[in-house]
């Protein structure tokens, strides 16, 4: 009976064993710098950081899979990734078809536009002007959401905004606050913020809602939680975006 015994604690540990190891496939566009950009054949970025960090705490490798920001939800509802690490907004729709960690970025929609536009000082101003946002993303439904959103002419884009507003083929593009600020200073491109940030967002980590997304939700979940307390979420954020966007009230 003792021999039994052993054999069973051992053949559990081997299954804890590998589940430890198995491997958490990450969906993400590669191309919203900070955040994940590849730079040199090197995909990097604060969500590359995060992802690494989270998968050390748990104890488990991490898969990058790029691909097109618009296809990634398809991908997660497929169970192609297991999650998608792309600033993803919690949205109510969202909440209906995914199970979402803690937030680990607390941010705003920020509108961008020309250098030296003096009709677009702000989100007030949309009205009558093109504005361009990421196909899939979370800042078109904020547009929409405007009581005059009918009288703005929204564009949806897989990439390049930025350089169409520069160019003066559409009027403003709108995007988080983190990233439009480092476009602004870091692209050389002729742009420009236009008023403050607008509709807090928070971003999370989606995941499939059944019984091995449930698993693998709480396990993450609990590496955020380590991972803000013992400091290591806020040193990412001051890495990649100069300040500390993780904090929650």
């Amino acid at each position: 009976m003792q021999k039994l015994v052993g054999s069973v604690v051992l053949s559990l540990a081997a299954v804890t064993s590998a589940s430890a190891q198995e491997t958490i496939n990450v969906g993400m566009s590669g191309g919203y710098y900070p955040f994940t950009f590849v730079e040199q054949d090197v995909l990097q970025g604060f969500e590359v950081d995060f992802m690494n960090a989270v998968g050390e705490e748990i104890g488990r490798p991490v898969n990058f899979v790029t691909m097109s920001f618009s296809g990634l939800i398809g991908a997660l509802e497929s169970g192609r990734i297991d999650t998608v690490a792309n600033q993803i907004t919690i949205t109510p729709e969202r909440e209906q078809a995914f199970l979402f960690t803690q937030p680990y970025v607390i941010d705003g929609a920020q509108v961008v536009v020309r250098e030296g536009n003096d009709e677009i000082h702000g989100v007030e101003d949309l009205k009558g002007h093109s504005v361009a946002v990421n196909l899939g993303s979370n800042f078109e439904q904020l547009l929409r959401e405007l009581p005059y959103a009918s009288e703005i002419d929204i564009r949806t884009y897989e990439s390049n905004i930025e350089q169409d507003v520069a160019l003066g083929r559409v009027d403003a593009f709108v995007m988080d606050r983190v990233s439009t600020a480092t476009v602004v200073k870091d692209s050389g491109l002729p742009l420009q913020l236009a008023g403050e940030p607008f509709s807090e967002i928070q971003n999370a980590l989606p995941f499939r809602n059944d019984e091995e997304g449930r698993a693998l939700r709480d396990e993450v979940d609990a590496a955020i939680t380590t991972l803000r307390e013992n400091g290591t979420l806020k040193a990412i954020s001051e890495k990649w975006l100069g300040l500390d966007v993780t904090a929650v009230d």
